[in-house]
């Protein structure tokens, strides 16, 4: 009869054997002959006869006979049939030996996947274009990758667990490459992220690269940080914001950046300023008897006098053309101003040397006195303006201040008020439509709805004149309704293909009814919400970006396209494209005016239609006249083109006939009744 541990033995999921001092069998469960695949063992067998049963490799077999010889411990693990086995020798007393055997092939198994699913981890890490890189709590180096090491120059011995960031960064102010602001990186970035709170932080480092450092924490303590080289984007940000600010040709600020400089001073300084216009007198003479090449060189060189005539702090803008503005802060009375306007009007006098030529001409300029003739950038532009038409009626050459009763035109505006409150209970408005064509193919792909005002005495009245009036009234608010209703039904008729666009104020998203008006418009019109199209400028998402977001995404998720129009004016406009996704651009006509002829503007247009297609966006391009200017635009890749090459704003009757007669070749069928 089996005693209680023979019994044990000879159940257990193990195979066991016990051997004797001189290495022969005292027992052996089955479990053992199983699993070393050998037959079954009786008691007094030779453990050597053992070894040579089992189907292993002759050098495996040579293995365990000269353990038997020399008999000492063993532990190895062998691969018998498709199984992995652990076999151990275990001396006992009396010098008798354990032999033990387990199946561990699922342990085998599992060790696989962890080592294939380790080299898949490191396989990945390696390859991420970005540096990766995981600190414990102390800020020690738990694991890296071979881009940061790359992205750091990093010695091999300083990519080890247990490295101190101190340390590292030790070793990159050697190298040249530590951050400028070493402290602002610890305080700001790290600290941050070891209190647990995400931390992300474009860093300048020592070589001039800019480092994009994303740190997240984790529940240890520690954190782990993607570090990416963003030097050659926040440079071409940094170029395309300088140039949407700036005039191409001068590289003065243009109106959009001196506006807000006006804005930011008179807010906050509280001190008398001027605002002085200039506009160049004789310039059409120069560019008509001596080409526009020289004109160009001659608004350099004035740019440069006027610059040399300004103390610090003073501002000077080009506005176009041969329009410059000089912002004076710190005023002390108006004899400051009028001492610089003359200096200017002296300095400009004087001849100019122009490619070996003597050229002359004058300036005149309006003057304009803050707070008194305004306390915003726009009425102290328009102010300084009146008073430059003075100035130049008074013969040129001189310079005029704004005086109350040159602004006769308030009057004109309360009359113009009245007259537009009944415009929009009488319905004088029409809405004309202007062509948008697709660029390869030249047909048309949709229309710009554009709000016309026939008043019945006046005759029609210039957006331009009565818009902002509407703006200010709060009257866009119903008026923009009506278009947007009218424009949605006139556009049912249409090709479904065809698409209408409708501008938006940023007095609209104020009234909180925006998405409602857009909807009951689509419901109402039967107009599928993807043929219609809204546009808006920067300056909606300028004062309330957050309630002007939300409502844009609710537009948007109905299906309406979104497009920002007349981008590349605000300096702001490209930060708004990481903010919504736009689904067009629309490049502003003044980039294009001056395509053929400045190389900024080609840049910048190229810029914008490169940055367009990485981010799947539309472009078009606004104001194309001339072939010359679609030939460029096409060759930007620019995606639609608008402009009077195609045609001008249409009432609905010649909106109709066109699409009716679309055929391919659309520039030879517009005959002179769409052009004029």
């Amino acid at each position: 009869m089996l005693s209680p541990f023979e019994i044990m033995l000879t159940n257990t999921t193990q195979g066991v054997a016990l051997l004797d001092a001189d290495l022969r069998v005292l027992f052996g469960n089955d479990r053992l002959s199983e699993l070393l695949q050998i037959s079954k063992l009786a008691v007094g067998v030779d453990a050597k006869t053992i070894a040579a049963q089992i189907p292993i490799s002759d050098q495996q077999k040579l293995g365990l006979t000269n353990w038997l010889t020399e008999t000492k411990s063993l532990h190895q693990e062998i691969m018998i049939g498709d199984g992995l086995v652990s076999l151990a020798f275990i001396p006992v007393g009396d010098g008798g030996w354990l032999i033990q055997c387990e199946d561990i092939s699922a342990l085998a198994r599992l060790r696989k996947e962890l080592s294939d699913q380790g080299s898949l981890f490191d396989t990945a890490l390696d390859n991420m274009p970005h540096g990766l890189c995981m600190f414990d709590a102390d800020k020690n180096l738990m694991l890296c990758n071979a881009a940061y090491a790359r992205l750091y120059n990093l010695p091999e011995h300083l990519t080890r667990p247990g490295t101190p960031l101190e340390q590292i960064l030790g070793h990159r102010v050697t190298a040249g490459n530590a951050p400028v602001h070493r402290e602002t990186y610890f305080d700001v970035v790290v600290e941050a992220a070891l209190k647990g709170s995400t931390a992300n932080q474009n860093t300048l480092l020592l070589d001039d690269r800019v480092i994009k450092i994303s740190h997240q924490p984790m529940d240890n303590g520690g954190y782990v940080a993607t570090h990416e080289d963003v030097t050659e984007a926040v440079r071409a940000e940094e170029q395309i914001k300088y140039m949407a600010g700036h005039d191409p040709l001068t590289g003065l600020p243009n109106r959009a950046l001196l506006r807000e400089k006006i804005d930011r001073e008179l807010a906050v300084s509280g001190k008398t300023t001027a605002l002085l216009c200039l506009d160049l007198d004789r310039f059409k003479e120069v560019n008509d008897t001596l080409g526009h090449a020289v004109g160009d060189v001659l608004l350099k060189a004035v740019a440069d006098r006027l610059t040399a005539c300004l103390r610090k702090g003073d501002s000077i803008a080009r506005l176009g053309g041969d329009e410059f503005v000089v912002f004076q802060t710190d005023v002390e009375s108006r004899d400051q101003a009028s001492a610089l306007a003359q200096r200017i009007i002296d300095v400009i006098d004087e001849v100019f040397i122009i490619d070996g030529k003597p050229v002359r001409i004058g300036v005149s300029i309006g003057i304009a006195i803050a707070p008194d003739d305004g306390d915003v950038a726009e009425s102290l532009l328009r102010h300084a303006d009146t008073a430059l038409y003075k100035a130049k009626a008074n013969g040129r050459g001189t310079y005029c201040f704004f005086e109350t009763a040159m602004d006769a035109n308030r009057q004109e505006r309360r009359e113009l008020e009245i007259l537009l409150q009944q415009a929009v209970e009488t319905q004088q408005f029409e809405i004309y439509y202007q062509p948008q064509v697709d660029t390869n193919s030249e047909r048309v792909v949709g229309f710009e709805a554009l709000l016309r005002w026939h008043h019945p005495e006046r005759g029609i009245i210039s957006p331009t004149e009565f818009i902002p009036l509407a703006e200010e009234t709060g009257l866009i608010v119903p008026i923009g309704e009506w278009v947007l209703r009218q424009a949605c039904k006139d556009a049912a008729s249409w090709p479904t293909d065809i698409s209408v666009a409708v501008n938006l104020s940023p007095v609209q998203f104020k009234s909180q009814t925006l998405a409602h008006a857009v909807i009951s418009a689509l419901s109402d019109s039967g107009l599928s919400a993807s043929r219609l199209e809204l546009e808006i400028t920067e300056s909606v998402l300028l004062t309330d970006n957050d309630t002007a977001l939300a409502t844009l995404h609710h537009i948007r998720s109905l299906g309406v396209r979104i497009a920002m129009d007349d981008f590349g004016t605000g300096y702001s406009s490209l930060s708004y494209l990481r903010l919504f996704p736009f689904d067009k651009i629309k490049i502003d006509q003044s980039f294009i005016r001056e395509l053929g002829t400045s190389k900024d503007c080609a840049a910048i247009v190229k810029a914008v239609v490169d940055l367009g297609a990485s981010l799947g966006i539309t472009t078009t391009a606004e104001g194309v006249e001339t072939t010359e200017q679609l030939s460029r635009v096409r060759e930007q890749g620019c995606g639609e083109i608008q402009g009077y090459l195609f045609g001008k704003p249409l009432p609905l009757s010649s909106v109709n006939e066109l699409l009716q007669r679309q055929l391919p070749g659309l520039p030879d069928m517009l005959d002179s009744t769409f052009r004029n």
